[in-house]
């Protein structure tokens, strides 16, 4: 199952084991997860606010009282998919379990009906009370997953269970709930992405709008499948994508090279980048006088998707069209006449998609019916085509 919905509420109680759940929220981000935190109050006297949204790249609020005028408690409700409370005190099961609804986090569940998961973290004399037993019944018995703590040792000398859980635990855990599995381990996934450019001279080109943020979608959301990804970058930043092996290129004859070198190790190609369909046949090596440039003879670049698809074996590759008139029409004409197994298309008239964060278009298969696509971030859509790709992998 494809991880679509990603947008987790990380909420932090007041105990010791908060500082671990910096860590958490690092790793969950290394899953693809995308970490709102949310802080209860006292847990601010272990990790600071400022830590809190330098780790997570987005604002931190406390209170129900913070920036009213965004309505916080159902803003943030409405847009989380998930909620992951780690560490849970003793305190804060209590408040969930009567309802109270005293600072932002506890808001935020009350407004929410999303899966939540609680990690508890506290003595063990304070885990065993029977106050606190009959309070997590209570909030198992209303749906929420609640995991026991290990047994080991706490702050003090004291051992027993109540010790905040490993890390890698609690992911595997959470990743039960959201869906998030590893369904691409072991396999070997090649996307393009990004718009290429053809010298004209040293310093112009013919180009295109392709911003690369699709393939950039598409190349995490593989790795955060389990893939080894191979992204092949035509000009623009990758300086953030780490865990993804990168080849930086720049023409389409620099791609075609690429591509020639690592298309047979693969298992799927997912060719998102805008290929210039032509280039000048004789680029200057130096620059063209103003007065010089009255014309520039073309010749047209290498067909890359059709001359892979004819050595492919047991790959498959995914194709893109980007169309102002007869889309679905060129799609089926391209998807058919490349030897593709899919093809995503969309109209793009009037310069729509390029740069921007959501995508909306269809999904054309060989032999099986289009998938319209309504408007979804383009994180979706790369999840859409990698469920796509599984399926014909079989």
């Amino acid at each position: 199952m494809s991880l679509i919905g990603r947008e987790v509420v990380l909420g932090v109680g007041g105990g010791i084991a908060a500082y671990k759940s910096c860590e958490l929220l690092r790793r969950l981000q290394d899953r693809g997860y995308l970490i709102t935190v949310v802080p209860t109050p006292s847990s601010l006297n272990f990790v600071g606010k400022a830590t809190w949204e330098a780790l997570s790249g987005r604002p931190v609020n406390t209170h129900v009282w913070e920036n009213v005028h965004t309505v916080p408690h159902i803003a943030l409700a409405e847009a989380a998919d998930f909620f992951l409370i780690a560490p849970a005190t003793a305190d804060l099961i209590a408040r969930l379990a009567a309802g109270r609804a005293d600072d932002l986090l506890t808001n935020l569940v009350l407004a929410s009906d999303v899966p939540k998961m609680l990690v508890p973290a506290m003595h063990p004399s304070m885990w065993l009370d029977p106050a606190t037993v009959a309070n997590v019944e209570t909030l198992r018995s209303r749906g929420f997953m609640i995991m026991d703590p290990d047994v080991g040792r706490l702050t003090g000398k004291d051992i027993g269970p109540g010790r905040f859980p490993e890390v890698p635990a609690i992911i595997e855990r959470f990743d039960d709930i959201t869906g998030n599995v590893q369904d691409l381990k072991g396999k070997r996934i090649l996307v393009t992405a990004g718009g290429t450019r053809e010298a004209i001279d040293p310093v112009r080109f013919i180009g295109n709008k392709s911003s690369g943020k699709q393939g950039i979608a598409i190349a995490l959301a593989a790795k955060n499948r389990g893939a080894h990804v191979h992204l092949i970058a035509a000009n623009f930043d990758t300086s953030a994508l780490d865990g993804i092996e990168v080849s930086k290129v720049e023409s389409a004859d620099d791609m075609q090279k690429v591509l020639t070198e690592q298309f047979p190790a693969c298992d799927v190609l997912i060719m998102s980048a805008a290929v210039a369909d032509a280039k000048p046949k004789n680029a200057s090596l130096q620059k063209i006088k103003k007065a010089l440039l009255g014309s520039i003879e073309l010749e047209e670049n290498p067909d890359l998707l059709a001359s892979l698809a004819s050595i492919k074996k047991n790959q498959v590759i995914i194709g893109f069209a980007a169309e102002t008139k007869d889309h679905l029409q060129e799609a089926r004409r391209k998807l058919e006449s490349k030897g593709l197994d899919l093809i995503y298309v969309n109209d793009v008239t009037g310069g729509a998609i390029f740069g921007q964060d959501k995508t909306m278009g269809t999904i054309l298969l060989r032999n099986d019916a289009d998938i319209a696509v309504k408007e979804v971030s383009k994180d979706a859509l790369g999840n859409l085509l990698l469920d796509q790709a599984i399926r014909q992998l079989g």
